[in-house]
């Protein structure tokens, strides 16, 4: 069986994205850092570091469910 070589875009900034839209739903949630940090069971400095860093802090997709989940918010929109 021959196999061609799909190619695809890979957004380089992805992590960038995925930060500045935790963080833009968390303040349309009316939630500080602090109140998301407890609900979704992280560390505060956590949070604070992935919305600040902007891509230069990464989470698991466990970890993105959970905020997803407090945030009563799609997981996908965090790829926006």
């Amino acid at each position: 069986m021959v196999r061609f070589k799909r190619e695809f875009t890979f957004d380089p900034e992805i992590k960038k994205v995925i930060s500045e839209n935790v963080r833009k739903y968390r303040k349309l949630n009316g939630l500080t850092q602090e109140q998301l940090a407890l609900d979704a069971l992280l560390s505060y400095d956590f949070v604070r570091r992935l919305e600040f860093k902007k891509g230069e802090v990464g989470c698991s997709a466990a970890t993105l469910y959970r905020i997803a989940v407090v945030l009563n918010t799609r997981i996908d929109k965090f790829f926006e």
